[in-house]
């Protein structure tokens, strides 16, 4: 496995808002992480990046112990996020931005590789433009190009269909569909869209107050959909 979480345990002040938390990713494998607002899914990602600590618990990533690793370890490691909001820098331009995502590496390549302007055309286009000026389906894409450029064994997305028009919806589904044809790069994918992750997702971990309540390969729509509805 290249990531397992064992019996992980967060709270917020008195507030236990993860409750035994155990999964496990393959290489290779999009794993979507489903739910309602306000279950615990960004604080999960939160702790798998360090960024928050868990109270109890252990994590593993390609068999490290990385429990109370800090998140720039685990970063250089292999584990790439893209948070809920993008965090892109407003004022960077479009290429300094994806410049930044060569922080993990020894050795810096010396300029952006060409492949990511062919998986992410418009940001060729727009290279010289400032990041607070491109659009909210631009910037997700930035944040995704940038994640690659650390050369990520795990990719975690957190809902990157949010407040996305659907054409730029196409294009990420088309990015995640060409990452996991290659096989060297695991996916979790969080969404609120049963349909998105439905077409990319090889398993399915389905969260409720803090808790995974369902987990499985094939999984009924209307069961899921019980879970993540409104």
């Amino acid at each position: 496995m290249l990531l397992v979480t064992e019996q992980l345990n967060h709270y917020y002040g008195g507030s236990h808002t993860l409750r035994d938390i155990s999964l496990d990713i393959r290489p290779g494998t999009c794993t979507a992480l489903l739910g309602r607002n306000g279950v615990g899914k960004t604080t999960l990602l939160k702790c798998l990046m360090g960024v928050e600590r868990g109270r109890s618990g252990r994590i593993t990533f390609a068999g490290q112990d990385i429990t109370t690793a800090p998140p720039h370890v685990r970063a250089r490691l292999g584990m790439g996020y893209v948070p809920q909001g993008r965090d892109i820098f407003p004022r960077l331009t479009v290429e300094e931005n994806l410049i930044t995502g060569f922080a993990v590496h020894d050795r810096p390549p010396r300029e952006i590789p060409a492949a990511t302007f062919e998986m992410f055309p418009v940001l060729g286009e727009m290279r010289r433009r400032r990041g607070g000026d491109l659009s909210g389906g631009q910037q997700q894409q930035l944040a995704i190009a940038r994640a690659l450029l650390m050369e990520p064994k795990l990719l975690i997305l957190d809902e990157p269909t949010e407040g996305i028009q659907p054409s730029v919806i196409k294009d990420i589904g088309r990015v995640i569909r060409l990452l996991l044809e290659r096989g060297d790069m695991a996916i979790l994918l969080v969404e609120q869209y049963y349909d998105f992750a439905r077409a990319l997702a090889d398993s399915y971990l389905i969260m409720s107050r803090g808790e995974i309540v369902m987990r499985g390969v094939d999984m009924e729509a209307d069961q899921v959909r019980r879970h993540i509805a409104v």
